[in-house]
């Protein structure tokens, strides 16, 4: 039940947006609606921008009370504004709202280009009609063009001034008159005629193709610097571009250049930019995505036709996050909108990934707010989903991503912004504004009825229907009453008469509604009933019986795909359409390299064609293809794979040959010569056919054939020709495709004898071997020789953008072969080539011109390499990875075919062809060469020297004759017992490899002297002997057979050599024999450790608990009750004596006895580390059952400087970096170390000179510290200052700089100390004379005197209870000769009892001296007692 306050009816929408901003998400994203006429939208967006403002849209939310107040309101003023309007019809009938009409229409003209002229009309209208002018559809700005145009309105009568007119003025001029009633518009035809000289053409007279009627130019368009099929990826940008040539220049002249993608106009945008430059235009696509990829097509549009160009785009998935999810889905757009709901339609992936797609999530995020939500929970099969939920008036965008096992994909590009609006809203915002902008958006109805139920809504229908959701919409009612209407929906399951309500919660605005979670199988009927304040409405229709379940099936497999062959990275795939299939979306390409499994997608946007061309292939690769089909509701099965087939050029036609000319000329005979055609069409020339005709004056004779077998070479010798006759030729040429067309005729040629003494021109001019900085020209001699025989050549080059002057030849000594190998070119530069003969008449004319020729290697090109068999068998060897149908490999020698088969046996396999030598030697120097036929001039050459020989031979001598390697050479080592190990290692050897073991030429068997072993998987090989015996001496060798294959080490033991290893050998031995027993595994040495202390160490081993252990010091046995035994330690294996250790016997027989020491027994300082009184011989001995050794060290001279300059390097290591220190006196520098000996060396260099020692600068040490003391420093102590500590070697340093800001604070501090000191010297103070408590009896005189002390003489006062005593009769207060102060009370009270202080103050401080008085009376203290008794 409504209370007076309650909120009630609508919220109103808020908008972030003016309105032209609003209309213009709409229309870019409504498709269903139909395109506007452009003078409309010109018109409109003329007068939207003469009235734009910026809006604040308001939200309000009102109660009954105010609403319907509100209403009452503007029905008064509705009534005021009626009677306004019967008042102004009776006062001004002709002022009734109509559309516009022309009264004077503007009429066409012709004019003279220089002149002006007006266009004149008379406009009729109310609300009077706003005007705009038009230049073939094109809207005029006078304001911007002031200096072309000038328009004018005045009293309904308006003009369109247009001066100096030039023929590009020539135009369909049209008015348009626009108010709230309607649009209605005149066309006038401007035609500006311009002066011409000579006679003009007639009406009747043929016009050239693309002749411009408007301009009299016909231009023509040439494109250049075409983009080729271009590949990106994902979020990279990419720029196609052409290069436009138009002919003839005319000023001021553009062409119209248009830009498709599979024939659909690309508008700008922030992912499409588009740029003309005048010459060159360029089409970038910033941040791609697989919605980009398709066929992009450039248009140019001019006065006489136009050009178009196109190239494919493919767009590759960006790299993968996750291995194994799909790629992101494509394409997403928006349907249907309404206030809370739309539909979003995507395209499915072509990469599924590691498992089938799952289905799909569905993201939305409100327009300006960076917050995306996910619409549904669970994810959806269909391409299609209803969102719901939306918030009337909100503009939102949408994205999509797939599901699979392996996880979510990217998301895919967001949609375009979608308006939540009623339809009706939207198309009345897409009208335009009539009335100025309010600010407010009311959405209320025109009825004038308050509180009337809606009626029922009509056609419910059921749009969608799947197993995930099923979509409802129907027609809103006629009676709807004053305010908007919302909807429930209600639904009842076949079989039963209850009816449930779906949207129990929230009813819904649109008449658009999604169900959801509905039984997959099960029948329902659905009805809908409108609502309002007043009310629920009856009913509608019911929709009858609707089975959930998908109605759109999956497209059936496409036919069986067919693979052609197109260019060298591409193949024509075509295939069947899917039978029966509906909604279809496209097909996806997939490719797959034969003997894999692994598929890769041709194409990641679907293609609605049967017929595609797959790019980016491998040359040469074998690939099978098989295509999907895909709508919404998926993918379809995969087709049967196609035939595989090798991605190779498909084989055309040959091009036109070129440069047919004479030769040489006789009576009945002429010589012919003609250039190779520059394209073979993919399959070598086969060969040529010459047609003639006869040439008198004009007059010329029909073509004959003069061959009718194909020729084998660039030339012929025409015969049977008639003297004096003149001739003309052309050549066709000839490959296994067919014969292509003819060349260009040759000059006029007359039939008569030469008398020329110079040879004639070089003929069958072509390369080999092209490479970036090299080519091979080859050429053929001239079919006349001239008066003398050919005796040399030679050859021009000159880049092809260069002139005739550009000519330069290669060489400057003729050269006598018929090829030449120019070197030196740039990489990517076109060059041609000409060839000039000489004979001693001299030299003749240059062949016809070779080229252009690109320096470039093709991408993949092999070069001949040599290769060495294990047999020694050496062969030339060159692979080709583009063998097409026919190709052959020809190997050549010197570039002439080969004629002796002797030298080289040639064995080819697939595209490896290897060229054997029988019997390489001296004969066999010289440049073979080998070229594939039937390919695009692929070759390669080698050149066999006689050092390369030599190698080769070399090489093949050792494969033939092999020696097994060794990674060491025979060595031999000591073994535990003194026991020899001989030992080498090979690099590899086989199982059957053998070894021999041979003693000076002598072969040695295992037994008891000797012991081998032949580890075969590691190569080593070793053999042990005992020991070395006198009879050992000579040569050890190791030989090795395996299979052809030898190898022989050796180690040569005599002389010296032999006699110390034997030494050796029998140390080892004795070695092994004393570690029976105990003894020493390190022997007794010296270590001193970072706290200095100086230990003697070694390391036992073999030891029993009761072998015994003893120690000495020269030769005298340590006792256990020796002070030195305390010294001495054993952990584990190791021993250990301390030299430096403290050890007091007395303290230690003091503990025993279990008595203290005295206090005033004051404790001896600590030993030194180590001093002179320790040096001697320490030896140490193990003895048991076993066996006995003994370790000896010298701790004397030599022994003794050694452990002083170790102990020297701890010492010195220690010390710690200098630090500064200030006192009252000076500064001090300073180094804290571990330990200090008195035997330790300590120098002190300021500025790297000695310091002097003095009593201003001293150095010493306490305790641990090494100091250098500085008294009353001055500038000249600044500087640096180094510690020089002696040890062992060379010393150790430390440096420390006492300047700038280190001697600053120093010194400040000093100074700071010394100021500090001074006035702690000098205070004023209390130096004695006062007790702490003075007892007196009342009535005696007390005189109390304090010495005090201060410079200068302090100031003295007494106070009594922190108060200030003055002398007076009864205090008596001196202070005499500055250092005694008294206070004389004569006769003490008890009122004299107190706290009482000698203060004494001078400039450097205050002090005082504090005592208490106490004044007792005996009279009391006497009745005191007498009471506690």
């Amino acid at each position: 039940m409504d209370t007076d306050k309650e909120v009630i009816g609508y919220v109103i929408p808020v908008f972030r947006a003016n309105h032209e901003v609003v209309r213009g998400l709409m229309e870019s994203h409504d498709e269903d609606v139909t395109e506007e006429g452009i003078n409309y939208v010109a018109m409109r967006n003329l007068f939207v921008r003469e009235a734009r403002e910026a809006m604040h849209v308001k939200v309000e939310k009102k109660t009954r009370t105010v609403h319907v107040r509100e209403s009452a309101e503007r029905l008064q003023l509705s009534k005021k504004m009626d009677e306004w309007s019967e008042f102004r019809k009776k006062m001004n009938p002709d002022s009734l709202t109509h559309p516009p009409e022309f009264i004077v229409k503007p009429r066409g003209q012709t004019v003279w280009e220089g002149k002006t002229l007006k266009l004149h009309c008379t406009v009729a209208g109310w609300p009077k009609p706003r005007i705009a002018w038009y230049k073939n559809n094109v809207l005029i700005d006078a304001k911007r063009h002031p200096e072309k145009y000038t328009a004018e309105s005045n009293y309904n009568m308006h003009s369109l001034e247009i001066k100096n007119c030039d023929f590009f003025d020539t135009a369909q001029y049209c008015v348009s008159a626009l108010n709230v009633k309607g649009e209605y518009s005149s066309v006038a035809t401007v035609v500006v005629k311009r002066f011409q000289e000579g006679d003009e053409a007639g009406p009747l007279d043929p016009k050239p193709h693309g002749f411009c009627s408007e301009h009299g130019v016909t231009f023509e368009t040439t494109i250049i610097d075409k983009f080729e099929v271009a590949f990106g990826s994902e979020g990279e940008t990419l720029s196609l571009g052409c290069t436009v040539i138009i002919y003839p220049t005319v000023k001021k002249y553009q062409p119209e250049v248009v830009w498709y993608r599979d024939s659909v106009p690309l508008k700008p945008s922030k992912w499409v930019h588009t740029h003309w430059s005048g010459e060159r235009a360029t089409l970038t696509l910033i941040h791609l995505n697989k919605e980009d990829e398709g066929m992009y097509t450039m248009r140019v549009n001019t006065k006489s036709g136009f050009d178009t160009y196109s190239a494919y785009v493919f767009v590759r998935d960006a790299d993968l996050e996750v291995e194994g999810v799909p790629v992101a889905p494509l394409d997403v757009r928006c349907h249907d909108a309404n206030k809370d709901y739309v539909v979003v339609t995507w395209k499915q992936p072509a990469v599924e990934g590691s498992s089938a797609i799952l289905g799909y999530y569905i993201d939305r995020c409100e327009v300006g707010t960076h917050h995306w939500a996910q619409c549904n929970e669970s994810p959806v099969k269909y391409a299609r989903f209803p969102v719901t939920g939306l918030v009337e008036g909100r503009s939102y965008v949408f994205r999509v991503r797939a599901l699979n096992k392996a996880g979510v994909s990217r998301p895919s590009r967001v949609s375009e912004p979608v308006v939540a609006m009623d339809p009706s809203d939207r198309a009345r915002l897409r009208a335009g504004p009539s009335a100025p902008w309010t600010g407010i958006i009311k959405f209320t109805e025109e009825d004038s009825t308050v509180g009337v139920v809606p009626g029922e809504p009509t056609d419910v229908v059921v749009t969608e229907a799947t197993k995930s959701y099923v979509v409802l919409a129907w027609k809103p009612p006629g009676q709807r009453g004053h305010e908007g209407v919302m909807y429930y929906i209600e639904k009842c399951i076949s079989g039963t008469d209850t009816w449930q309500r779906v949207n129990t919660g929230m009813p819904v605005k649109s008449p658009r509604f999604a169900l959801f979670d509905l039984a997959e199988g099960k029948s329902y009927s659905f009805r809908v009933r409108c609502c309002n304040s007043a009310g629920v409405g009856e009913a509608s229709v019911s929709t009858g019986e609707i089975t959930v379940g998908d109605k759109l099936d999956l497209p059936s497999a496409p036919g069986n795909p067919v693979a052609i062959r197109n260019t060298d990275t591409s193949v024509v795939v075509s295939w069947g359409a899917s039978k029966d299939v509906k909604h279809l979306v496209g097909y996806y390409i997939e490719c797959s390299e034969v003997g894999t499994d692994a598929w890769v997608p041709c194409n990641n946007k679907p293609v609605k064609k049967t017929r595609f061309v797959c790019h980016g292939l491998t040359t040469g690769t074998n690939y099978v293809f098989r295509v999907k089909a895909v709508n919404a509701a998926g993918y379809s099965q995969s087709s049967p794979n196609s035939d595989a087939v090798v991605v190779q050029a498909a084989i055309s036609l040959p091009g036109k040959p070129t440069g047919v000319t004479l030769l040489e000329a006789a009576k009945d005979y002429m010589v012919l010569a003609w250039t190779a055609p520059a394209k073979n069409g993919g399959a070598d020339i086969r060969g040529y056919f010459v047609d003639y005709r006869t040439v008198k004056g004009d007059v010329v004779g029909k073509w004959h054939e003069m061959n009718h077998q194909a020729l084998t070479t660039a030339s012929y010798k025409a015969e049977n020709l008639k003297e004096n006759v003149f001739y003309q030729f052309q050549v066709r040429a000839m490959n296994m495709a067919g014969v292509s067309k003819a060349s260009l005729a040759s000059a006029v040629l007359e039939c008569k004898e030469w008398t020329i003494t110079v040879p004639g021109a070089p003929v069958g001019l072509h390369v080999l071997e092209v490479r970036d900085t090299s080519v091979v020209v080859l050429w053929e001699s001239p079919a006349f020789n001239g008066r003398t025989a050919v005796n040399g050549y030679y050859l021009d080059i000159k880049e092809a953008s260069a002139g005739e002057k550009g000519w330069k030849a290669v060489h400057e000594k003729v050269n006598k072969l018929k090829y030449m190998k120019v070197t030196g070119l740039k990489a990517g530069a076109s060059y041609v080539f000409r060839v000039r003969a000489q004979n001693l008449a001299g030299v003749g004319k240059p062949s016809a011109v070779l080229g252009p020729i690109l320096a470039q290697t093709r991408p993949g090109t092999k070069e001949i390499y040599v290769d060495v068999d294990d047999d020694g068998v050496i062969s030339m060897i060159f692979e080709c990875s583009e063998m097409s149908e026919g190709s052959e490999f020809i190997w050549s020698k010197n570039y002439k075919a080969m004629t002796d088969t002797s030298r080289l046996t040639i064995v080819t396999e697939g595209g490896k062809s290897r060229a054997i030598f029988n019997s390489p030697s001296m004969e066999d120097l010289g440049t073979f060469s080998c070229m594939v036929t039937n390919t695009d001039g692929i070759s390669s050459s080698y050149t066999l020297t006689e050092e390369g020989l030599k190698r080769l031979l070399d090489i093949s001598h050792d494969h033939k004759f092999p020696v097994i390697p060794f990674k060491n050479e025979m060595a031999m080592e000591l073994l535990e017992k003194g026991r020899v190990r001989f030992w080498t290692q090979v690099e590899k050897c086989t199982s059957a490899c053998q070894v021999e073991y041979v003693f000076n030429d002598v072969i040695v068997t295992q037994g008891k002297k000797y012991t081998m072993n032949f580890n075969q998987s590691t190569g080593i090989i070793e053999m042990f002997m005992d020991s070395l015996e006198v009879t050992d001496e000579g040569t050890f060798t190791f030989n090795l057979v395996d299979g052809k294959a030898k190898g022989t080490t050796s180690l040569v033991l005599i002389g010296d050599e032999f006699r110390e290893l034997q030494k050796k050998s029998e140390f080892e031995r004795a070695e092994w024999v004393r570690k029976q027993g105990p003894h020493f595994v390190e022997y007794l040495g010296f270590t001193v450790t970072e706290e200095c202390n100086v230990l003697l160490k070694c390391k036992i081993g073999n030891v029993k608990p009761e072998t015994e252990i003893t120690w000495s010091k020269d030769s005298i046995e340590i006792a256990e009750d020796d002070e030195d035994s305390q010294k001495i330690e054993r952990k584990d294996s190791e021993l250990t004596f301390n030299i430096g250790k403290w050890i007091i016997k007395q303290e230690k027989q003091k503990e025993k006895e279990g008595k203290k020491r005295p206090a005033e027994d004051v404790p001896l300082p600590p030993r030194p580390k180590i001093s002179k009184s320790d040096a001697g011989i320490y030896e140490v001995f193990l003895r048991d059952d076993r066996g006995k050794d003994k370790s000896t060290f010298s701790l004397t001279d030599a022994g003794y400087q050694a452990v002083m300059n170790e102990l020297f390097r701890v010492i010195a290591t220690s010390s710690s970096e200098i630090k500064v220190v200030s006192t009252e006196h000076g500064i001090i520098l300073y180094s804290m170390v571990t330990y200090y000996n008195e035997e330790l060396r300590v120098g002190w260099l300021h500025k790297d000179a000695k310091i002097a020692a003095s009593e201003r600068v001293k150095s010493g040490v306490t305790g641990e510290q090494l100091w250098l003391k500085i008294n009353e420093p001055t500038e000249k102590d600044k500087g640096k200052y180094t510690m020089d500590i002696f040890d062992g070697k060379d010393g150790v340093k430390r440096v420390f700089d006492l300047s700038g800001k280190a001697w600053e604070e120093a010194f400040e501090e000093f100074q700071r100390l010394k100021a500090a000191a001074i006035a702690e010297r000098n205070r004023a103070r209390v130096v004695g004379g006062l007790p702490d408590v003075v007892a007196i009896q009342e009535g005696k005189s007390l005189n109390l005197t304090g010495n005090v002390w201060g410079e200068p003489a302090p100031e003295v006062c007494w106070i009594k209870n922190d108060r200030e005593l003055v002398s007076d009769e009864r205090y008596k207060l001196k202070f005499e000769h500055g250092k005694f102060a008294s206070i004389t009370i004569a006769t003490v009270t008890t009122a004299d009892s107190g706290k009482y202080a000698l203060v004494v103050k001078n400039k450097y401080g205050t002090e005082a001296g504090e005592f208490t008085v106490s004044v007792y009376n005996p009279d009391d203290e006497e009745n005191k007692e007498g009471k506690k008794g």
